[in-house]
């Protein structure tokens, strides 16, 4: 038995840290064979143990499909679902290493519905390996997870032809598919696209080229990865690093601590603190409790700087002489990743480095044909759909274009609600017309309005489905407002149709921006000095959530008329719950629309339980 001794442990760690580290991708359509090429991968570099390989015997005989062989996929498909169905689900990430570099391999899924899982892997990779099955070719879902590394920025693709031999290992075969997707993929923009020939399943052209396929003269995949150049993936660029934390562990020590996300910083350089852009230097780099030199990109660290200066999470340290834009509205790639379509107007959460700020999509520019590459109109955007938006920002944000930084130029959508991600992004530019716009400076504001009138001003939102009595009970608290005095107007749905909103119709996007400029509206009637009464429908929790962001907390008063569909078809006289039920009228809510009850409104008003002047006086009793 071979014994360990420490110098060895030590060489080792040497060996290990001196390597350069290769983070790639492995994608394509389902069954293209991406496990068994990874599990062949991790097999023939020794980077599986005794007790792993004799785990996978057993493994392979309860789930395997190759009979007695050992089925080398199951190393990956980690997953219980993934093993009884035979496809990959999650993203599984595995560790190998060469003599030349250390490797990071991310094993994507290629079913259409986990997508969101494939740009999450490529959102770090260096380089895509492309799976297709030669006895399929090249399919949609190919095509898409190429537009996806081109998207985020991937340079270099391996085409990795597999199960050649169920082709017999055929030249033209391979060749056909190779020409395939070299034509497809050459207005994508990737620096590199070599293309091989594989049988994962016995390794053929795997570690080393095979006899098998005499024909082919080009690297292994091995020696592939083991020589791409990836200078330019790892260009430094100037100093950039989002602080993560600020550390005060007593009253004498103030660090900021972040990973460097380009370049390198030394003790002395000058910094500029983003967004307020004010300038200092660095005091100290630690590493650790240690003090170092220098610290370069994907470093973490803890900075000290030499002046005490207001800084906190989300803030982003960057080079004097060159520090990043700042801007609150941008022109960028979006990858949708959610089964609700997104619509514009509507508002998300936006992570872009440390920093999360509300966002909405203001237009969507064209949509990207999976196939052709074709720029197509769209109003909105489903599941898996790739497209060129405009976005706004509720706070300027510190950013790079990502072709220069994917850590200031890539960002995701989170629902407000669900705290799901629900889209991944690419900022291409600023729209320069955004930071010509500037806020007026007016000497009244609407404190001095609302003194002037000596009242309150309030956002009462009616909100429930059509005839539940939204509009009957607004239009009875305002004369009862205009009975003591009060200042108000009323906002209702019909009537803003008839001018504000004519052009807008009943989908979901036109709803959205329905609410949207009812509620943009109604906020400048309260700075104003005004009590103002919307009576909408407003479906959407999203929507209605969107409307309070936009006032302060006490501001708005969610009344939610809560009057069973039924009541509300019998009171009816336009009958367009009839023409709904009978496939009349389209995107009606209750029948083929849904509305979404509020979850805690401010008022509950259940017409049941008293008439519309009853309700009335209680909810004016309620808002004083």
């Amino acid at each position: 038995m071979h014994v360990l001794h420490a110098q060895d442990v030590a060489a080792f760690v040497h060996d290990q840290r001196n390597k350069e580290t290769v983070r790639f991708i492995t994608c394509g359509s389902i069954d293209d064979g991406k496990s068994t090429l990874i599990g062949r991968l991790l097999f023939e570099s020794k980077a599986i143990f005794d007790d792993q390989l004799q785990s996978l015997r057993t493994e392979s005989r309860q789930y395997g499909t190759q009979g007695e062989r050992v089925e080398l996929a199951l190393l990956v498909d980690g997953l219980q679902a993934e093993r009884e169905q035979g496809i990959t689900i999650d993203v599984a990430y595995r560790f190998f290493a060469t003599d030349r570099r250390r490797y990071i391999v991310a094993d994507t899924p290629g079913h259409e519905q986990y997508t969101r899982n494939m740009a999450t892997g490529a959102s770090t990779a260096d380089l895509a390996v492309i799976l297709v099955d030669a006895r399929k070719g090249v399919l949609t879902q190919t095509r898409r997870h190429s537009r996806i590394a081109a998207m985020m920025g991937i340079p270099h693709v391996l085409l990795a032809v597999t199960k050649m031999d169920l082709v017999g290992f055929d030249e033209p075969a391979f060749d056909a598919i190779a020409d395939e997707y070299r034509a497809f993929a050459a207005g994508l923009g990737f620096t590199s696209i070599q293309a091989i020939p594989l049988s994962g399943l016995d390794g053929d052209n795997v570690l080393r080229t095979s006899a098998r396929m005499p024909w082919y003269a080009g690297p292994s995949l091995m020696d592939y990865l083991d020589a791409v150049d990836l200078r330019e993936v790892r260009e430094e660029g100037r100093f950039r690093m989002p602080v993560q934390w600020v550390s005060r562990p007593s009253l004498d020590f103030r660090g900021f601590c972040g990973r460097v996300a380009t370049g390198s910083v030394r003790p002395g350089d000058a910094v500029r603190v983003l967004p307020s852009g004010v300038q200092t230097r660095v005091k100290a780099v630690l590493s650790g409790f240690a003090e170092v030199e220098v610290a370069r990109a994907g470093d973490a660290i803890t900075l000290t700087l030499a002046d005490e200066i207001d800084t906190s999470r989300g803030d982003v340290l960057a080079a004097a002489e060159a520090p990043p834009e700042v801007a609150d509205q941008f022109e960028a790639s979006l990858l949708w990743m959610a089964a609700s379509p997104m619509t514009p107007g509507r508002h998300y959460l936006m992570k872009l480095g440390c920093r999360e700020v509300t966002a909405k999509v203001t237009a969507i520019k064209f949509r990207e044909d999976v196939n052709s590459g074709a720029r197509l109109a769209a109003r909105t955007l489903a599941l898996n759909e790739i497209a060129r938006v405009n976005l706004s920002t509720a706070a300027p944000l510190v950013f790079e274009p990502y072709r220069v930084s994917r850590t200031l130029g890539g960002f995701i959508l989170i629902d407000k609600l669900t705290y799901q991600t629900v889209g991944a992004g690419m900022i291409e530019f600023a729209l320069r017309r955004a930071s010509n716009i500037h806020w007026q400076a007016l000497e009244l504001n609407k404190a001095t309005r609302a003194a002037q009138k000596n009242q309150t001003p309030r956002c009462i939102w009616f909100t429930g489905l059509s005839g539940s009595g939204k509009s009957t009970i607004a239009n009875q608290l305002e004369k009862l407002l205009l009975a003591e005095g009060r200042h108000t107007y009323l906002l209702d749905g019909d009537n803003v149709r008839h001018g504000l909103n004519r052009d807008l119709g009943f989908t979901e996007a036109d709803r959205v921006e329905n609410i949207r400029r009812v509620a943009e509206v109604a906020r400048l009637m309260i700075d104003a000095g005004l009590i103002v009464l919307v009576s909408f429908i407003s479906p959407f929790r999203s929507e209605r959530a969107m409307a309070r962001d936009l006032f302060a907390e006490s501001e708005f008063v969610e009344v939610f008329v809560d009057t069973p569909i039924e009541e509300c078809e019998r009171r009816d006289v336009k009958g367009l719950y009839a023409k709904a039920r009978r496939g009349e009228l389209k995107n009606f809510t209750g029948i083929d629309s849904p509305y979404e009850p509020p979850e805690a409104p401010e008022i509950h008003v259940r017409t049941c339980e008293g008439g519309p002047g009853d309700w009335a006086e209680r909810i004016l009793k309620t808002i004083g």
